[in-house]
């Protein structure tokens, strides 16, 4: 049995009309006179949330938003920066269902609030939300990157080091898709070395490490042997990972210019740990590096 959303509607559509009519009344020349202005734009934010909140259960997502945006704008009125920021964040996720870059404005409006009253870890919150809505909505890796990056800023200047991690290592997948290279083996180095100290991330460090081998492979095999072998001297631990193996008998494959022992190799790989979209993508572009020139010769 469906709940009656049109009942839901009609509600929210009283309550917005009972919360402009409150503002409209906190204007008047009497509430100026003998003040009580403020109180009535107190009631009025409250109306237009409960009405939003309605609006939500009706599934009109956008009209919830504007709701919300409409007591944010009455909060920001009153001077109250942590409702208002409150109520952006409620306007974005509501938005987020109907008008993603809707949701984006109403979700930057909260982040200057918060930024604003020094409240960065949660402004990085609402950064990497934007993010995610660029990566699956809009499709704008660009921008996403730049919503991470930014997460990853806030999270470090707060100390967070494993929450800035998490949103640089989603940079460097990013920017090693776009063949941003050298940004991509930066983070890859920089978040390995940190996990290889400690003895709870020890085991993803490997990971690391091949990440950023294989972008260095991507621009250069010279540079990529020389990489694998001074992760092999920073951190002893991957000569024996499987991934280590797997980079040194592609270099092998690379410069004998064998492209069934590449395919071979990492066919044997991907029979133990299946590979991900990112790894195939680029180890078809290293394969691609020994077809290269002969192809054209033939």
């Amino acid at each position: 049995m469906a709940m009656d959303t049109s009942g839901k509607e009609k509600e929210a559509l009283q309550l917005l009309a009972e919360a402009d009519k409150k503002v409209r009344g906190s204007q008047g020349f009497f509430s100026g006179l003998f003040g009580g202005g403020s109180s009535r734009v107190e009631e009025a934010c409250d109306i237009y949330a409960r009405a939003a909140n309605m609006f939500k259960m009706a599934k009109n997502w956008s009209a919830a938003g504007n709701a919300f945006c409409q007591a944010a704008q009455l909060h920001l009125q009153l001077q109250n920066k942590h409702d208002a920021a409150t109520s952006f964040v409620d306007a974005g996720n509501a938005f987020k269902k109907a008008d993603p870059q809707e949701a984006i404005n109403c979700l930057l409006r909260a982040i200057e609030i918060y930024t604003d009253m020094g409240r960065f870890t949660i402004a990085a919150k609402h950064h990497i939300t934007i993010a995610e809505i660029y990566e699956m909505e809009l499709v704008d890796i660009e921008k996403a990157i730049a919503h991470y990056e930014q997460a990853a800023d806030y999270y470090k200047g707060e100390e967070s080091n494993s929450s800035a991690n998490k949103c640089l290592l989603k940079v460097a997948t990013y920017a090693a898709q776009l063949e941003q290279y050298q940004k991509a083996i930066e983070i890859y180095e920089q978040v390995g070395t940190s996990a290889m100290d400690s003895p709870l991330l020890k085991y993803s460090a490997k990971e690391y490490f091949f990440k950023a081998a294989l972008c260095h492979f991507c621009i250069d095999m010279l540079n990529a042997k020389l990489a694998v072998q001074k992760y092999e001297e920073m951190f002893p631990a991957f000569s024996d990972s499987r991934e280590c193996k797997l980079v040194k008998k592609l270099l092998d494959a690379h410069e004998e210019q064998n492209i069934d022992s590449y395919t071979e190799s990492v066919k044997e790989y991907d029979s133990i740990s299946r590979l991900d979209q990112w790894l195939t993508t680029m180890l078809l572009r290293i394969k691609k590096t020994i077809q290269g020139e002969e192809e054209d010769l033939r």
